[in-house]
């Protein structure tokens, strides 16, 4: 991103990112990015990671992520970016996708938005749900604060997207085992926006819940909130990032387990 934009660039969002092989100890992990599309001030970066089995020699693909990013101006004013070069026909067609994802993303926004308003003139709609056998989600609550530490930072000393991930990840999977009584494994993660940045000293706020069970997985929402010193001590929040992360979970044959309904 940074070598398209000649600037720094930061994250805005990264769209779904699906977990297709999971990658062990002693693999060789191979990590590709380029740009595949640039907009008027933001860009989108495509990442593939693939893992290799040294024994085997047999490689395969662990995830393959969007993430979108802007470049980061030395002023108040946004930096306008330069279109990408075409070179191949990949590139035609991940530059064509790009848009679409993009066309996607925006409209999930637009959806989210008139769910909150429909929900908000409901009222109580939500408290008439029942089911004997179900499981209230007041069970599947965590939460969890971490210190943003220089090695949890980049050279800007704003922390590491993949950072924050890994800690919304923890914290997701103790929700989800709450249901399951197992260990959860994580299938993608879902609409993980960036609202704003952390940086080193700041203390980071996780709480997590379920959200709802589809039978053989289950989708854990995650909300992340920053304090400095003064907002920790006035209670003053700053709401950083969101996601929503799917699990399932299998028994020793592999077989997928079913959760239990749950009681919003």
């Amino acid at each position: 991103a940074e070598k398209h934009a000649g600037v720094s660039c930061v994250t805005t969002s990264m769209d779904d990112i699906q977990f297709e092989e999971a990658a062990r100890i002693g693999q060789i992990i191979t990590i590709k990015a380029k740009v595949n599309r640039a907009f008027k001030t933001s860009m989108e970066v495509g990442i593939k990671v693939t893992v290799q089995d040294i024994l085997t020699n047999v490689e395969k693909t662990v995830s393959v992520a969007y993430a979108t990013y802007v470049a980061k101006p030395i002023g108040a004013g946004k930096i306008e970016l330069e279109p990408v070069k075409l070179l191949s026909t990949e590139d035609h067609l991940e530059h064509a996708l790009a848009n679409e994802r993009r066309r996607i993303r925006l409209g999930y926004e637009q959806v989210f938005q008139n769910l909150m308003q429909e929900s908000n003139k409901e009222g109580d709609y939500f408290d008439t749900f029942e089911e004997e056998s179900a499981v209230s989600t007041d069970l599947t609550h965590v939460q969890s604060i971490e210190l943003v530490q220089p090695p949890h930072a980049n050279h800007h000393g704003n922390t590491f997207g993949g950072q924050i991930m890994a800690w919304m990840e923890t914290v997701a999977s103790i929700s989800a085992s709450h249901l399951c009584h197992s260990y959860p494994v994580l299938k993608s993660v879902n609409m993980f926006k960036f609202w704003g940045p952390s940086v080193v000293g700041d203390r980071l706020v996780f709480n997590s819940i379920v959200n709802n069970t589809f039978q053989k997985s289950v989708e854990v929402g995650v909300r992340v909130e920053a304090y400095n010193c003064e907002e920790w001590i006035k209670d003053q929040a700053r709401h950083i990032n969101s996601a929503f992360l799917l699990f399932n979970t299998v028994n020793d044959q592999g077989e997928l387990l079913t959760f239990p309904r749950i009681k919003p």
